[in-house]
């Protein structure tokens, strides 16, 4: 069991690693310690290579895999990006991504609810992102663990729709206080639900202020441009 979030790892297939019994407290030091220790590593690795590592997380059913499949069909092969994808079981969505031309790397995590810097560093040595080029890593869907493990990313975007909660931002506060953008997927549905999108932007700057946030489709394409310019952005910058 993860002393950190309280997670199954026993089926993880791309990595082994033990946690070791004790007081919680030093568990939970011992696994964040190692694992930002790996996290650095993988930070130094992508540098030298010029790779920009992009963590994008949300929970399940926001669209990041349809918003990925689109952003690699429109932009991928001018950034260069390829794809650590992240899910507990399956390879269907790695299946999808893998249809667009992309490489791609499927961990599953078995009872983990959340990739860790272990496994980042197993994907991408199979991996071999390009020199220059922009990693994509789509995280297991889940608000609260993924926000805790530091990967060794450069950046951190945050999806979520407007079938969620405008409150989701107060309610899961780590998640986006370590958000370097939040993409809100699905504006083409705000017709037929009851979602506020000033009090959803005003609760993202009350626990991130000055936090970047895009409206976007991934379906119907509204606001994906901003979104690719800021790939480019950070990818340059």
């Amino acid at each position: 069991m993860c002393g950190t979030c309280g997670c199954g790892e026993d089926g993880v297939r791309v990595t082994e690693f033990g946690h070791g019994h004790g007081h919680v407290v030093d568990i939970e030091e011992d696994i964040l310690g190692a694992n930002d220790a790996l996290a650095d590593a993988n930070r130094r690795a992508l540098a030298e290579q010029g790779v920009l590592a992009v963590n994008l997380m949300s929970s399940p059913g926001s669209g990041k895999t349809t918003l990925l499949v689109r952003t690699l069909t429109d932009v991928g092969a001018e950034l260069g990006m390829t794809v650590v994808e992240g899910d507990q079981e399956t390879l269907l969505d790695a299946e999808r991504i893998g249809a667009t031309g992309a490489r791609v790397v499927q961990v599953n995590t078995g009872a983990g609810c959340h990739l860790d810097a272990t496994m980042l560093a197993r994907a991408m040595a199979a991996l071999a992102p390009p020199r220059g080029s922009v990693m994509v890593v789509e995280n297991v869907g889940n608000l609260v663990c993924p926000a805790l493990f530091d990967l060794g990313e450069a950046a951190r975007v945050v999806v979520m729709s407007v079938t969620e909660g405008a409150d989701k931002p107060l309610k899961y506060p780590h998640m986006f206080r370590t958000a370097d953008l939040v993409l809100l997927n699905k504006i083409d549905l705000l017709p037929y639900v009851d979602f506020d999108v000033t009090n959803c932007v005003e609760a993202v700057r009350r626990v991130r202020p000055g936090a970047d946030v895009l409206e976007v489709s991934a379906t119907r394409g509204d606001g994906l441009d901003g979104w690719y310019d800021w790939l480019r952005a950070a990818r340059t910058g």
